[in-house]
């Protein structure tokens, strides 16, 4: 099975996340020539309090791609790919993160979904959800999981 497409999936990660993040996706994209597709999901209130940190037009209603173009932590994935000269590609969405990246997942006909996260203890799960753990439930395709 080629890896042509890998889609990571990245949120308000500290810097050093982030790098880990970046070394994992390089690791596996590098050798294949896989496109990576970063894709940064917004709750509601959090995508309303990156575009007024942005200083984004108010008038205009941004584009979440855009927004996640913009987002820190994209920002520094994204040169960490540059430097590897590896293809990559950004996508912000609006909702509910596991549901969105998983129909991401779906319609760029992932071949790998990359997630990071961090240890929590099964009430923890209960309590406040898991992303990762529903994209590696819900996936079409294999996910590979970065651990804190």
């Amino acid at each position: 099975m080629a890896i042509e497409t890998i889609l990571l999936a990245i949120g308000q990660e500290d810097e050093d996340r982030a790098k880990r993040l970046a070394e994992t996706v390089i690791d596996v994209a590098e050798p294949t020539g896989a496109t990576v597709i970063l894709s940064h999901v917004f709750t509601d209130r959090e995508f309303d309090q990156v575009v007024d940190r942005l200083d984004f037009d108010a008038s205009d209603s941004p584009d979440p791609s855009d927004v996640a173009s913009r987002h820190v932590t994209t920002r520094t994935i994204a040169q960490s790919l540059d430097a590897a000269d590896v293809d990559y590609e950004i996508s912000g969405s609006i909702g509910d993160r596991g549901e969105t990246i998983v129909e991401l997942a779906k319609e760029v006909d992932a071949d790998r979904v990359i997630v990071g996260g961090r240890r929590r203890s099964p009430t923890g799960k209960a309590v406040f959800g898991s992303t990762a753990q529903e994209v590696m439930l819900s996936s079409p395709c294999p996910v590979t999981f970065v651990r804190d």
